[in-house]
């Protein structure tokens, strides 16, 4: 007894030293406090706490090896909602800027490009690692004395798989870290801070959803408008131009993330032997690069019995997550390489369309580039809108 005192005190000591804080409702109790590199920090608790979407959890400092040097950084899990509007809970990272008053900093909300199925990939564990892509756009904000919550999407975890792409779950990870980092007392940011929601590729995608749902799930953000790159905005128009082609990881990322967003899809229910064992190693060891070398040029009909694509409940849930019912509010600024191999560039522009009839007050811009290099192509131009919309300048429009 006095040993396991004596050890308690010890980790109660070490968490204090560490910075890790966990929080629990009276009724869970805390085993374990994790370390800066224990991956446990991933694991929800086996009950959720009570609380509201953006509640913090837990939380732990980060060292970030490609961070610029002028931002403190932490990772945190907070409570969200998943695709089938239930609790969940959700990890990202949230950097100040030193040097500023953070009560008065505006806010991004960072959603990162597709990073790959294994727990290895999550983005926190790629921003730790210094291999995240996003990174220069990130601190690009940081620079400019903007706060930044970059998610890490649901379902990253050593037990879970991410709902990759689903936008019904990427939407309310967006927002919510956002009301994480507004909640988390260290970070000392203001609940009224202007808000612009940003990313590329899945990223695009997130932060477009978070752009549509912000009226009714986060209407007390103080959203000033939406930066969206390479948008996968219908499901099923990118998945015809990934079958058989360059990209086809990636539709099969998709399948296996709406697969862990939605139970009723079955998707195990359709693959083959080779479906089977290849998308299981895939959730076990793929980051994009595996995405991209390892599956070049197959085919839906490598992996399955038959094409789950074309049946009803996976054609409802695509249409589920099919971007445009409900346009965003605010200004937005949509671009899209010309050439892009990945997300086609005509369903992108369907929906910039889409959003002009609606009333959107949306700049849209192409770039002579593949998907690839579209995040960079478009960097210093969405900056430049984040900073004039920040500073309150009128938004451009080209509809």
């Amino acid at each position: 007894m006095k040993s396991a005192r004596l050890l308690g005190a010890v980790l109660t000591l070490l968490a204090a030293a560490l910075g890790v804080v966990v929080v629990t409702p009276p009724a869970v109790a805390a085993v374990g406090l994790p370390g800066p590199f224990d991956d446990s920090f991933y694991t929800p608790p086996s009950t959720l706490p009570a609380g509201k979407p953006g509640d913090v959890i837990r939380w732990r400092p980060t060292v970030p090896l490609m961070n610029v040097a002028n931002a403190d950084a932490w990772q945190v899990m907070y409570l969200s909602t998943n695709a089938l509007g239930k609790p969940n809970a959700v990890t990202g990272t949230v950097f100040t800027p030193k040097g500023v008053d953070l009560g008065k900093a505006p806010i991004v909300g960072y959603a990162v490009g597709t990073q790959g199925p294994a727990f290895k990939c999550a983005p926190s564990k790629a921003i730790q690692r210094g291999t995240l892509y996003d990174q220069p756009a990130i601190n690009d904000s940081i620079s400019s004395g903007y706060a930044v919550a970059v998610t890490d999407y649901e379902g990253y975890s050593a037990t879970t798989v991410p709902t990759y792409i689903t936008g019904q779950s990427m939407g309310p990870a967006v927002l919510d870290s956002v009301r994480a980092a507004q909640n988390f007392s260290p970070a000392k940011l203001s609940k009224s801070a202007k808000v612009i929601v940003q990313g590329y590729s899945q990223g695009g995608g997130g932060a477009m959803w978070a752009g549509e749902k912000q009226p009714s799930y986060a209407p007390e953000l103080n959203l000033a408008g939406v930066v969206a790159g390479g948008v996968p905005a219908d499901l099923t128009e990118v998945a015809k131009g990934l079958d058989g082609y360059l990209g086809f990881g990636f539709l099969a990322f998709a399948a296996v993330g709406l697969d862990a967003a939605y139970p009723d899809l079955k998707l195990d229910s359709y693959l083959n032997d080779t479906g089977r064992q290849q998308l299981g190693d895939a959730k076990k060891n793929a980051c994009v690069a595996e995405l991209v070398l390892n599956y070049p040029f197959k085919r839906i009909s490598d992996f399955t019995t038959s094409n789950p694509l074309n049946t009803p409940v996976w054609q409802a849930r695509l249409a589920q997550n099919k971007l445009g019912a409900n346009p965003p509010r605010v200004p937005v600024f949509q671009y899209h390489a010309t050439t892009d191999e990945i997300v086609n560039t005509p369903q992108a522009e369907t929906l910039h369309k889409a959003y002009c009839a609606a009333g959107v007050r949306e700049q849209w811009k192409t770039y002579i580039s593949e998907h690839a290099t579209g995040i960079f192509a478009g960097n210093a131009d969405a900056h430049q809108w984040i900073v004039k919309r920040f500073a309150g300048d009128a938004a451009p429009s080209n509809c």
